[in-house]
This record gives structure tokens, C-alpha cells and sequence, in this order.
């Protein structure tokens, strides 16, 4: 089977041999199947060689990765931190709580920065989405949505819209007006429907498009006027929770993080995962690019960050501390590169020297665990959401 993924079970008539049973729907390239248990291993089975089983060629895709593995470890000649031993140590930083924003009346889930530096937007489990201004406090706009747990937020590139989603497996984009008073609700479009959960949404470079990721295991590149699936990218077999796009005009690849411990890095025209690296013990909760585009950071629940180099192809740096005991859930790097924010579920954000590998700061102030980190467009400032229903502006 070329490209598969399993994204729910549901009961009915299985599309090849018609029996009535629990059903797993598979992608064979794009089409979705349903089959039953019995047939997709008879479908498996297909094309074998005389002398071949299924745990032959599991035996032989094991050997193959080792040997992957064994030549990524030929070119591991040195570590980050070795190469940046003649760096400056960073000084002493200064970085305190300068704006709380409260009007959630429950855990807030995901932020995101305008274009303009000075908005932004946040979701939350309240059911709520709403339009901030970060210098005076003002709460620009606010829509309920139909569903709680609004796990996704995105603001669009040119600041005329905001796109949400969460446990009704939707992305909505809502256009924004000078009007305050308007009722956004009436202008909602539905532009993208997965089968389970929306877990992480972004514009691309544009207003028309939209890229989304879900727990049916999928990520989707859609068409935000029409609502059409223009591409979709099947090769997590567990729930994707983030994903980043690449930071550049001509940004065609992007990042995805999951429950199957994997990043994947895709082509998003072709719909292949072009590299993929699984280092982490546990679920990835965040991913993010560094500000070339060379490498990403990824958060995970194993109370890891990691850095990958995408032309070495591997892992470069592990931010980790013995004294560091809970799950990362979200990470960005400073306008520079050189810092990495890293909210975690011990209610602390700590800043990674991304060169050196150590912690050069703490930020405290949140109530209950950080479910986002962002660095403003302009990077004078950090934003971040909490379980505690607040957000703070940090500089």
C-alpha cells in the first residue's frame, strides 16, 4: 500500500468484500477506502514475491533504516555546542511581564501575532476567539463558536482575517472589519473539514490559502474561497498536534509534529514527506522553524526541545535539564536565532541559548501550564498563552 494512512474506525459495509464490520479508513494516494480488518491485510499481501511475508519485509525495512541511520551517523562529525564554544556567552537578560490580558473564562489554547506587531488573537476552551490589541488591552472582536475547545488560531497575513478551529473539525475564517459591533458570526466560512479534531491552522503566504493539521493523522492545504482540498499529506499514523511553515516568500515545504513522536518535513506541492526524524520519547507538541529556514525546533511531552539541521539531515542539540521534569508544549526563537522560548507544563517559560545548549533564563508568572509561546513579527516582544485563561506580553 503506497501512502496509507488509518485515520478512524467507524462500523458498516466493508468496500471490498461487502460483510458488515468495524471499518478502517486508508488512503491509497489521495482516494479514501474503506476496509474491513481481513481485506486490508489481504491488500497487503499483494504483489508479494514467491518466498516473501509481510515479516520478511518488516525484517528488511528494519535492516534498511539501521543502515540509514548508520550513514547519518558517518556525517555526525560534531555537536553544536562544540562549534559554538568560541561564541559570547549571553549576558544577564531583563525580561518581565509588561501587559496581562484577561477576558477568557477558561484555559486558553493558542495565540497568534498580526502582521502589524500590535494585534493579535487568541482561543480558547471557552469557545471564544478574540482580536486584542496588545498595547491598550482592548478587545477588538469576539465570536463564540459553536463548539468549546478551540485548539487552533491563525491571524491572515494581511490582517483582514482570523481562522479557527478545534473539536469541531473545522477551520472557519472570519473576516475582520473597522466595524467593532459587527457580529462576525454572520460573515464565518467554513473552508476545511477533517474527521477528527483541527489541532494547528496557518495562512500561507497569501489570503487564499489555508494549511491545516488534525488528530485524523492529516495535514491539508485548502483553498480558502472555494473551500477545495488543493493537497493533502498522509505519513503520520497518530494524531498531529502543530505544524510551521517555512519561513520564506516562496515557502513550499512546512513542519508537522505528532502522538507518533515523528517531525515531518513535506513538499506542500508535490504532497510528499521529504524528511522525517523521530528522536523524541514521546508526543511532539510544537514545531517550529528557525528564522533562516534551515532547521526547526520541536517540544515534546518527553520535557525535551530539540533542534534539527535540515541539510545535515539529523538532530543537532538537545535542550534538556535534569531538574526539568515536565512536558514542553510550545517553542519559538527570537528574531536572531539565538534564543529559544520554550513554554512547559510546570507554568514556567525558559530561554535555551540555542548555540551553547544551556538555559540562560526562567520566566515566571503564569498560574497553570503554557500552551503557547510567540515571538512578535518585529521581535520586541513574547506573547504567551495559558491554561490560567490569560495571556502576558513579555519584553
Amino acid at each position: 500500500m503506497c501512502d496509507q494512512t488509518f485515520v478512524a474506525a467507524t462500523f458498516g459495509p466493508c468496500e471490498s468484500c461487502g460483510n458488515a464490520s468495524p471499518l478502517m479508513n486508508i488512503y491509497i494516494k489521495t482516494d479514501p477506502i474503506n476496509y474491513c480488518s481481513f481485506c486490508v491485510e489481504m491488500m497487503a499481501c499483494e504483489g508479494l514475491q514467491r518466498g516473501e511475508t509481510l515479516a520478511t519485509l518488516k525484517t528488511e525495512s528494519q535492516s534498511l533504516k539501521k543502515r540509514l541511520d548508520e550513514e547519518r551517523n558517518k556525517l555526525n562529525d560534531v555537536e553544536l555546542h562544540q562549534v559554538a564554544e568560541k561564541v559570547e556567552v549571553l549576558g544577564a537578560l531583563s525580561i518581565k511581564t509588561k501587559r496581562v490580558l484577561k477576558g477568557h473564562g477558561n484555559k486558553v489554547l493558542c495565540m497568534d501575532w498580526c502582521k502589524d506587531k500590535r494585534r493579535l488573537v487568541s482561543s480558547s476552551q471557552d469557545g471564544k476567539v478574540i482580536v486584542w490589541d496588545a498595547f491598550t488591552l482592548n478587545k477588538e472582536h469576539g465570536v463564540t463558536l459553536p463548539c468549546t475547545w478551540v485548539m487552533a488560531c491563525a491571524y491572515a497575513p494581511s490582517g483582514c482575517a482570523v481562522a479557527c478551529g478545534g473539536l469541531d473539525n473545522k477551520c472557519s475564517v472570519f473576516p475582520l472589519s473597522l466595524d467593532k459591533n459587527e457580529n462576525l458570526s454572520a460573515k464565518k466560512k467554513s473552508v476545511a473539514m477533517h474527521t477528527n479534531y483541527l489541532s494547528g491552522c496557518t495562512f500561507t503566504n497569501s489570503d487564499m490559502q489555508i494549511l491545516t493539521s488534525s488528530g485524523d493523522g492529516t495535514c491539508a492545504l485548502w483553498d480558502v474561497e472555494s473551500g477545495q482540498l488543493l493537497q493533502s499529506f498522509h505519513g503520520h499514523t497518530a494524531d498531529v498536534l502543530s505544524l510551521d511553515l517555512a519561513p520564506s516568500e516562496t515557502g513550499n515545504t512546512f513542519v508537522s509534529g505528532g502522538c507518533d513522536k515523528k517531525a515531518n518535513v513535506w513538499d506542500m506541492r508535490s504532497g510528499q514527506n521529504i524528511q522525517s526524524f523521530e528522536n523524541h520519547e514521546s508526543d511532539i507538541n510544537c514545531v517550529k522553524y528557525y528564522p533562516s529556514g534551515d532547521a526547526f525546533a520541536s517540544a515534546s511531552d518527553d520535557a525535551t526541545c530539540r533542534f534539527y539541521d535540515l541539510r545535515a539531515d539529523r538532530e543537532v542539540a538537545v535542550y534538556q535539564k535534569d531538574s526539568v521534569i515536565f512536558g514542553a508544549s510550545s517553542v519559538d526563537f527570537s528574531m536572531s536565532g539565538r534564543l529559544l522560548f520554550a513554554g512547559y507544563n510546570d507554568y514556567t517559560i525558559n530561554v535555551w541559548d540555542v548555540l551553547k545548549g544551556s538555559r540562560v533564563s526562567i520566566l515566571y508568572g503564569h498560574e497553570n501550564r503554557i500552551s503557547r509561546v510567540r515571538v512578535s513579527p518585529d521581535g520586541t516582544a513574547l506573547c504567551s498563552a495559558s491554561w490560567d485563561n490569560t495571556l502576558r506580553i513579555w519584553a
